[in-house]
This record gives structure tokens, sequence and C-alpha cells, in this order.
């Protein structure tokens, strides 16, 4: 353990973050450079000799988390490193985006704050990459087998790392043009600056991964082909089927879905336009969905110079403490305030859009609300509760219902597609098609990029041992493993 008294004499210190009037006008990420390592080493040593490290299991990854804790705590970085690294591909992804239910399983959050799990992992991986510590990986040598993985988000690159250093020879196809699915053009830059993934992206090159963009399985290259041409294929195309909002009006200018609108912003960034072909500068701006990609939606638009914004969701406003339901060591549902929704806008909790309102150009111009209440499985307008705000943009942000089955990847492979509109696969991860495999969202339905990063890393153990008859890779979790989440 570290610091036996830590838990007992330090208190919970979170990231430091820039001031709002400064991080609204750039696009940086939020927090204060450099600001952690300060304060990082004793957060470690509130790390307590708890027993049975709960935190384990509240990690779908299974980071060893009291062991990276302990050297931080010393000071050891490399050390540290190299336990994070034994259980996950990209410690500077999860350090910064994933929602820490490692420490909603803390067993120190029983009765204080949890130990900074989160910050502790970001602040060695930084370190790790500055020291130069983190280097290519190539396998010794080569099997002569080939793989073919669709998809560069968090679950297509963390399969493909693992195969190739199994000796694989391994090709990514990413329909977009640039690697790194929505870690690159779903994820705001203030959340995570793209150089994390650019440099990630480097150093598996070096390893000898191939990466293919603007190519789309199933359009551009018939999906039955690439699995003649290859030896296995692991799909990692993500849960992209957007939830819509069936309500009048809908087909007015200015309604989007979220990712029509986050990935211009990122586009921006990257120097493909220098003002986004959809902006909300000078607009009031009303997000539907109250998630961490409505979040995002409400960040960028600040940054875009929105007149108003307000952010809708139809469930109630979670507690601020962990509801008597949802017990340590679940992930609670309790009320988040992101960096986000500390630079401004209104949140409005219980209420659903009746109807959009237009002008005489076709342009949406304001939103019928009325407040609702959860009765008998179903949200029951309130009488009385209808009102009227202004909307000149709109974003929705109610999240995803299943894997794309438009684009002719899903027929021609002749995949079976579960009760909810996922592809079908068994508990290695295997479709009903011969050396054809499924990770992340594409097979689970839209979660975590924790999750995502766990099944990649767990489906190429699965197709190495399909095409080796034996593996080394890291045990893998289960398609049928639950989180501790309610």
């Amino acid at each position: 353990m570290a610091d036996p008294k830590g838990f007992l004499t330090t208190p919970r210190e979170t990231a430091p973050t820039r001031p709002v009037d400064e991080r609204k006008k750039d696009w940086n990420e939020v927090y204060v450079p450099g600001g952690l390592l300060p304060i990082i080493s004793k957060q470690a040593g509130r790390c307590m000799d708890c027993g049975i490290p709960f935190c384990h299991n509240g990690c779908p990854l299974g980071n060893l988390i009291p062991e990276w804790n302990d050297y931080a705590y010393r000071g050891d970085w490399q050390a540290a490193s190299e336990r994070l690294h034994a259980t996950n591909n990209f410690p500077e992804f999860t350090g910064r985006l994933c929602p820490a239910p490692c420490e909603s399983a803390c067993v120190l959050g029983i009765n204080q704050p949890a130990v900074t799990i989160k910050n502790v992992e970001v602040t060695i991986i930084d370190k790790a990459w500055d020291s130069g510590d983190v280097t290519p990986q190539p396998p010794d040598r080569l099997s002569g087998k080939t793989v073919a993985v669709i998809g560069s988000g968090p679950a297509g690159l963390a399969a493909a790392q693992q195969l190739t250093r199994a000796g694989h020879t391994v090709a990514v196809f990413e329909r977009a043009d640039r690697i790194g699915g929505l870690l690159r053009y779903g994820i705001p830059e203030f959340k995570m600056e793209k150089r994390h993934i650019n440099r990630r992206i480097e150093q598996m090159r070096a390893e000898g991964t191939r990466f293919r963009t603007g190519v789309q399985i199933g359009t551009d290259l018939d999906g039955a082909k690439l699995r003649r041409r290859y030896d296995a294929v692991v799909i990692a195309a993500g849960a992209t089927q957007a939830r819509d909002l069936p309500a009048e009006g809908r087909e007015l200018k200015g309604i989007y879905q979220a990712m029509e609108y986050l990935p211009l912003a990122n586009k921006v960034q990257e120097g493909d336009f220098v003002t986004p072909p959809i902006s909300a500068a000078g607009k009031h701006v009303v997000v539907i969905g109250g998630g961490d990609t409505g979040a995002d939606c409400v960040g960028t638009a600040h940054r875009q110079g929105a007149a108003s914004v307000t952010q809708l969701e139809i469930m109630p406003r979670p507690s601020d403490s962990r509801p008597a339901n949802q017990p340590w060591p679940t992930m609670p549902m309790t009320y988040k305030v992101t960096s986000a929704h500390e630079e401004g806008g209104e949140r409005v909790y219980a209420v659903n859009t009746v109807r959009f309102e237009g002008d005489e150009e076709g342009n949406v111009k304001a939103l019928h609300l009325v407040e609702v209440k959860f009765e008998d499985g179903r949200f029951v307008p309130q009488p009385g509760t209808e009102k009227v705000i202004p909307a000149e943009l709109v974003t929705l942000a109610m999240g995803f219902t299943g894997t794309d089955q438009k684009n002719g990847l899903v027929e021609q492979l002749g995949l079976q597609l579960d009760a909810r509109g996922n592809i079908a696969r068994d508990g290695d991860y295997a479709t009903n098609v011969g050396g054809v495999f499924v990770a992340g969202d594409a097979g689970r339905g839209q979660s975590l990029i924790v999750w995502a990063i766990a099944e990649g890393r767990s489906a190429a153990r699965a197709v190495d041992r399909f095409l080796t008859g034996a593996s080394t890779l890291p045990a893998p979790i289960r398609p049928t493993d639950r989180p501790l989440t309610v």
C-alpha cells in the first residue's frame, strides 16, 4: 500500500481547471497544464490497504489500481506506467474521458470521498510520455496471419494493437478521413486534445499496424470480399444509429443530431474549416439530452459564442448523493456538473418536447415544452406546465440505438443481430460467421470508453486463439459480464 495514514490525513483534491472566462476563448483542455503533478503523489497515498480492492471489479479493464497508486506515491513513475499498461492500452484516453466507475467502487468511498483514481492514472501516463517510457513494442516474429479491423475507435484500436503485438498483420479500416472514431470526431478538443490520439497512432504504425482511412466497408469495399481477403475480421464499428425525436416540426432547418454538429467543430481544430458549417454563434441553442454527449454540445456552443444554451432532460434531476437503491459499490446515478456546465447555460429536468416551431423560411425558432412525471412506466405530461423557449439551433443528444445497418456490411457478411439491434455474438466475441468477431459498441450497444477498450483487448485474444489455437494475450472479460452499475 501507499501511505498507511494517507486516507486519514489527506483530503481529496482533484485536478484544477483553468478559469471559465479564459478557457471559453480557446479549445485547449480545460485543466491547468501540469496542475496535477504537485498534488498527485499525496492523492495516490490515500489508497488504503483495503484487503479486497473493489476498484478492480468496478473497472471493466481490471486495472491494477492499488499497485500503480503505490508506485505513484513513491515516485516510481516508470513502474507505475508498466502496471498501468498491463491492463490498459490507452490510459491517456480513459484518464481524461472515463466516468470512473472504479472510484464509485473504491472502499474509501463508503464513507469518505474516494481516491482520485482517474487523476492518478492520467498523471502516470502523461509522465510516461514526457519521459520517453512509452515506446513501440513490435512483435519478435510474424505469424503469417492477417486480420482486418473495421473501425478505429477505442475498441478497434485496442484489438488492433493487441493483435499486432501477437505477431499478426493487422489493417484498420476507418470510414472517416482520420483515425480515431468518436475519439477523433465525437469528443471535443477541450475534453481531450487530439495530439493524444496522434502519438498513439504513430506508436501503432511503428509496431506494424496498418491504417486505411476513407474506406466504408459495405459501400466502398464489399464485406464478403474483405472476409475472403483476411484470415479474420474484427468489427468494431460502434453503435452509430442515433436516436431521433419524432416530434412535430422535426423537419425544420437548424435541428441536428449531435454527431452532425460535434465533428464539424473538431474539423475546425484539424484545419479543415475556418468556421464550422454548423455554428452556434449568436444563436439560442437547445441541447436535448442530459448525458455526456449533451454536455459536449453545451461546451462546444459556449466556445462558438452562443447567445444562450439550454440543456433539456426528460428524467428528473438526480440526487446530489448516492441514492439508497444504488448502494456501494455500484456506480450511482447522481447529479454531475461537468466543465461545460460550469461555463454557463441552463439545465432543465423532467420536460418533454411537444413540438418545434419554425419561422416563415423553415428555420426552427422555438421549442414547445411540457413538464412530465414518470408514472406506471411512462412519462405523463402535467397539465398547465406548457412553456415555449427560443431555439435557433437544436442538437439531439439522446443516445444511440444500435449498429448502422444501412451501409451493407451486415447484409454482405450475413450477420445476425440481437433483439437490441446489435451484432449478435457468443462468449468468445464470435459472430455467426466463421472468422468474424465483434467488439465494443457494435456488439454491446452504447457504452463507456473503458468497456470498448476492454472488449477490444478481449476480442483480440479470441481472434489470436482462433488463428493459432492458443493465445498468450491477457485473459478476456466475457460479453455477458456486467459492470458495477445500475
